[in-house]
């Protein structure tokens, strides 16, 4: 048997957008709305960002919550580990709400679709 030449590999990965995507899809990470609050503080600290889009189970942006949001929650009285990203209560204010669940497209400056 003859061995093949190794191809050579980038230098670093290209990342591969799907089509359609716009500015508010580079604006971080988009998680579903069925994760846990442990799991989403776990997943920025993993992609070092402040914040995480929320979606639902149809990939329809739900809000966008900060670290700084959930760690209030989960060292809240009410919290459980089962606590999860829909359970949390929605803020009807864009920049400073009281809510961890913001509406995305107002937080990032998009108009609401």
């Amino acid at each position: 048997m003859t061995p093949t030449p190794a191809q050579p590999r980038p230098s670093r990965p290209v990342p591969v957008r799907p089509a359609g995507t716009g500015a508010a899809d580079a604006a971080g990470p988009q998680v579903c709305d069925d994760m846990t609050v442990e799991v989403a503080l776990a997943v920025m600290a993993g992609a070092r960002t402040g914040h995480l889009l929320v979606c639902d189970n149809d990939d329809q942006r739900t809000g966008l919550v900060t670290r700084a949001q959930l760690t209030t929650v989960r060292d809240g009285a009410a919290y459980t580990d089962r606590l999860r990203l829909r359970d949390l209560p929605r803020s009807s204010a864009p920049a400073h709400g009281t809510g961890p669940l913001r509406d995305a497209s107002a937080a990032l400056g998009a108009p609401a679709a």
